[in-house]
């Protein structure tokens, strides 16, 4: 249950600074996503959010969050 409400906070979840604020997590892009990970994720539910996003995006699972995200946003 934890990784399934996990998932639907990450597609509501949006940016809250910088360049890309106010969007959703799930949109940002790769290069942004990958300058957080030479750079260091914030702390605490947004860096494990960008970090979990990072994840997801390198290695091709986009589609996994689809239907979360058109049932949950």
């Amino acid at each position: 249950m934890y990784q399934r409400d996990f998932l639907i906070k990450l597609v509501q979840a949006r940016m809250p600074f910088g360049q890309y604020k106010d969007r959703y997590i799930t949109q940002l892009p790769v290069h942004y996503l990958e300058w957080f990970s030479r750079q260091g994720w914030p702390s605490g539910q947004l860096g494990q959010y960008l970090a979990t996003m990072f994840e997801i995006k390198t290695n091709g699972l986009d589609e996994v969050l689809k239907p979360i995200i058109r049932q949950h946003r």
